[in-house]
């Protein structure tokens, strides 16, 4: 109440204070990013690209990986205690993380870290709204305790959304590294040449797929076996097309029938499949048109179709109604 009546003193409108205490909050979150996360000049740069490029890596992974020496850097020992305690927690939480291509060593302490980043500017910005709306009571720390427990939840958000579109990205494509993988296979590379090949030729078009290619490359030449290397192809990035194309490379190595064929029938099978999801997705955009259609289009041609006639009807029936 004298929060009010202060603000009603001096004219000063609340939501003004709660767009300032927003702005503050968001400014200094954008000077904290700004003084950790120094952009690199073009010499850096450069220099990053040519060893991306020698150790078949690609540009955001360099920067993901300073950024995350940053992050480690920078943490807070409080971050500790978001971080997974028990191995099952620790599986999955590495497993989404696979996923999602972040895959450095300090990856779980870089997400705790934020985390726990996020979790103090909602509490700060949740507490900040909820003192000017209610004042310094018990709701402007309720306020401020929700906002810093969703604000909390935002890097696991962004984990999900990464690995969403990393295996979208895998999912499109697969096919043409198959393609580009039997026509390597029938000139008469080898399995391991031919998916050399791939790697080099799909830095461009398909990068991510180029870059999981690469890494099986590295993992032969590091001494695994090659059912080893392709079970965890499939494994670590949670699609289901490359542990299928696991399991049959796996089978042809074991009982040596024609790789050509088996790839050959493979990008097929995921061409097919892939038609199918876009067939799916067009019978479904008629019912998801409904919504749509009800809410904001049918309405406003009922009022141009209807509106005359009931305008004309309305002027004939009030002269009656007057009498």
């Amino acid at each position: 109440m004298t929060t009010a009546l202060l603000l009603a003193e001096t004219g000063i409108n609340e939501w003004m204070i709660i767009g300032c205490v927003v702005g503050a909050v968001g400014t200094g979150m954008y000077l904290l990013i700004d003084y950790f996360f120094k952009p690199q000049t073009k010499t850096e740069s450069r220099l990053d690209r040519m060893r991306n490029q020698t150790m078949g890596e690609e540009d955001s992974s360099a920067k993901r990986k300073s950024i995350s020496e940053l992050l480690e850097t920078a943490s807070p020992k409080f971050s500790d205690a978001l971080k997974p305690k028990t191995e099952k927690e620790i599986n999955a939480l590495q497993k989404k993380l696979n996923e999602a291509g972040w895959r450095t060593e300090n990856a779980t302490q870089i997400l705790s870290t934020l985390k726990a980043f996020f979790g103090i500017g909602g509490f700060l910005m949740g507490g900040g709204i909820g003192a000017i709306i209610n004042g310094f009571s018990l709701m402007a720390f309720v306020y401020a305790a929700v906002a810093g427990v969703l604000f909390m939840f935002l890097p696991e958000i962004g984990l999900m959304l990464m690995a969403r579109s990393r295996k979208q990205k895998l999912f499109l494509g697969l096919p043409d590294a198959l393609d580009l993988m039997v026509v390597c296979v029938e000139a008469g590379l080898g399995m391991d040449q031919a998916l050399r090949r791939v790697a080099e030729e799909m830095v461009e078009s398909h990068p991510i797929v180029a870059h999981e290619f690469q890494v099986c490359n590295y993992q032969l030449q590091y001494g695994s076996t090659r059912e080893t290397v392709l079970n965890e192809l499939g494994d670590r990035n949670g699609v289901e097309d490359l542990k299928t194309l696991s399991a049959v490379m796996i089978q042809v190595d074991k009982f040596g029938t024609s790789v050509g064929k088996a790839l050959r029938v493979q990008s097929e099978a995921m061409r097919t499949r892939r038609r199918q999801i876009a067939e799916e997705k067009a019978s479904k955009t008629a019912v998801q048109l409904i919504f749509p259609l009800v809410l904001f289009i049918f309405p406003g041609v009922f009022v141009v179709l209807v509106g005359p006639a009931a305008i004309t009807m309305m002027d004939q029936m009030l002269p009656m109604m007057g009498q």
